[in-house]
């Protein structure tokens, strides 16, 4: 974490003082409330995940130094944006919290300590998790009375969502009743967006003349809030359900239990939630999720860890803005795997040639990036400009290559273009 605690400037938060962490913090809380506003109401991020995540991290550190700067209404709280205007709103029965996020595996590790502290477990005391992919999309509540499907809203401010029933049935993956199920549930999950229909999505805004969308998690967000339901069921929407929120019954012991009923009830679910025993396995699952991100054919930015025991999570409880009993490892923001599918010769201008792979979708620094630029014959073949090996072998075309973002998020979006790392795999 050394590189979140400083600022733009280098400085350590540890050695601001107390009118300067001030300062500091008015402007980070700005900035929070901004990018909660872009994101959660409009559907239109100003900054990437990984950017917000380093802000709101600065901030949480500058309140704990300095207790007394964090104000009733910090955004370091916060979870969400105020339900934006247009729709009916309504009170989730139980709040839709955000998660806390895990950056490299010291913070799982750390995270497994916490937990063995606060239930007063030893090292050696078993603990099982589950561990799935985290869906890049928009967060739903379902509300379901006496089995059958009543309301649908989204997270809002976590208190507060927006209704958006009538558009939320129109997504077929949804069953409209659960058979068994307590009196009152609330069932939480994720709408999104294949990168296939995304595609297919901005040719058609293109060709429309109306603005593209960055990635799918926005084009679904913008497109589950539409006025008019028969706009959202042309968009081809999916829902992924993870997770319970206010049930008035038992519905299971365990959070793979109550996934597996829900799988079963016809809602999808993770096909690569797994359990696991110990921190071990839960960072062999993130590196298999990692690996398999550009097949999946639909956006994912990290890996969740959950304790698997409802009885347990119930014990650990919340803090005041995430669960205790979860946390979210996050991919580098700024790098993905993805597969070569080819490689193109592109003439320029001038007349030069420059190649250009060809890239299987991925989403790299909140944006969706298809093509790359080959800089240069050497590199292609694997060699610096003295001739010495950068990889092991040249680029070809079926291997899996990392791709790492050029430029900022509006860049990105006007040349569809990035740069490929040296790192590549067959």
């Amino acid at each position: 974490m050394t590189e979140q605690s400083k600022d733009s400037e280098g400085q350590p938060f540890e050695s601001l003082s107390y009118e300067v962490a001030r300062t500091e913090l008015a402007e980070l809380n700005r900035q929070i409330a901004e990018a909660n506003k872009s994101y959660h109401q409009e559907d239109d991020p100003r900054i990437s995940d990984d950017e917000f995540d380093r802000i709101k991290w600065r901030a949480k550190a500058i309140e704990d130094r300095f207790p007394d700067l964090k104000s009733q209404d910090s955004q370091t709280d916060k979870v969400g944006a105020p339900p934006a205007q247009g729709f009916d709103k309504s009170a989730h029965l139980q709040p839709m919290l955000s998660l806390d996020n895990a950056f490299d595996e010291d913070d799982v590790r750390e995270f497994d300590g916490r937990i063995r502290r606060f239930l007063g477990l030893t090292g050696s005391d078993a603990i099982n998790y589950t561990a799935e992919p985290k869906i890049d999309g928009l967060s739903i509540s379902l509300t379901y009375q006496a089995g059958r499907l009543v309301k649908a809203s989204t997270r809002g401010d976590g208190a507060v969502g927006e209704v958006v029933t009538e558009n939320v049935l129109t997504i077929e993956n949804i069953p409209q009743s659960i058979p068994d199920a307590p009196n009152i549930m609330e069932l939480r999950g994720e709408v999104y967006m294949l990168h296939s229909d995304f595609a297919e999505l901005n040719e058609g805004q293109k060709i429309a003349g109306k603005k593209l969308y960055a990635n799918p998690r926005n084009a679904a967000a913008g497109s589950l809030r539409q006025i008019d339901s028969s706009v959202t069921k042309s968009r081809h929407l999916h829902f992924l359900a993870h997770g319970l929120g206010m049930l008035s019954g038992p519905f299971a012991e365990t959070n793979y239990r109550a996934m597996r009923r829900l799988a079963e009830a016809g809602f999808i679910v993770s096909d690569d939630l797994a359990q696991c025993s110990n921190v071990e396995e839960l960072l062999e699952c993130y590196r298999v999720i990692e690996q398999k991100r550009a097949e999946l054919g639909f956006d994912i930015d990290g890996v969740v860890y959950k304790i698997d025991n409802v009885e347990l999570q119930n014990r650990l409880g919340t803090s005041s803005s995430a669960p205790r009993w979860a946390i979210a490892h996050k991919f580098p923001a700024e790098t993905a795997w993805t597969r070569l599918e080819a490689i193109d010769i592109q003439v320029g201008r001038t007349g030069a040639l420059s190649p250009v792979a060809r890239l299987r979708p991925v989403t790299v620094g909140g944006v969706v990036v298809s093509n790359a630029t080959l800089h240069n014959e050497d590199y292609i073949a694997g060699q610096d400009a003295d001739g010495d090996r950068i990889r092991e072998s040249d680029l070809r075309v079926g291997d899996w290559v990392k791709v790492y973002r050029a430029g900022d998020v509006e860049d990105m979006m006007r040349s569809r273009r990035t740069a490929v790392a040296v790192s590549s795999r067959r």
